[in-house]
């Protein structure tokens, strides 16, 4: 494997393991959580146009281009990375409001929750409906254990997930007086 897979692997897991307690804050301090997505957005906008737009129409080369005479603008095409994009802002749309609705623990539980069972879906999605007669040796036990074992561990989080202190400007509960009545008899 390429060293620069491992890098772009790093800088992606950096970035999505960081997400969910960033927006979190800044849900936190916009006091809004549709402002924080807002926001979100702008910086898709700067990241997802405006780098590939330098590239392709400013500099007029693509370095991801896998075939330089296939490269088109078809409308059939573009709406497969519009379906992407969409994907992408729902999902992130739906972390938002899940870390809302979890209350003190969401940035704790959200992310483990998704980033455990998106990436079970995406192999499933990806060696059925995205296969594409794609010929490929049958996983092993193992890959199938490692399935199961992320699914185990979004369950182990959302049984043990932590729980809220108690506010300390709560007044605690003051203690019943003693009776000196005997107990009622059945």
């Amino acid at each position: 494997m390429k060293w620069t897979v491992l890098l772009f692997v790093a800088i992606a897991a950096l970035s999505w393991g960081i997400y969910v307690p960033v927006v979190h804050e800044a849900t936190t301090k916009l006091g809004s959580n549709l402002r924080a997505f807002l926001m979100v957005g702008v910086a898709y906008f700067l990241v997802a146009v405006l780098v590939p737009s330098v590239f392709i129409f400013l500099l007029g080369q693509d370095p991801t281009a896998k075939d330089p005479s296939k490269l088109n603008w078809m409308p059939v095409n573009m709406m497969w990375g519009i379906a992407a994009g969409t994907a992408g802002a729902i999902g992130a749309l739906c972390v938002i409001f899940a870390v809302r609705d979890a209350g003190p623990v969401g940035p704790l539980i959200v992310a483990p929750l998704v980033f455990a069972g998106a990436p079970i879906i995406n192999t499933i999605a990806s060696m059925t409906i995205f296969a594409h007669g794609k010929k490929m040796a049958a996983p092993g036990g193992l890959f199938y254990l490692g399935l199961i074992l992320a699914a185990s561990g979004m369950a182990m989080v959302w049984v043990n997930k932590p729980k809220p202190v108690a506010s300390a400007s709560a007044p605690a509960a003051a203690p019943a007086p003693a009776s000196s009545e005997p107990p009622a008899q059945a």
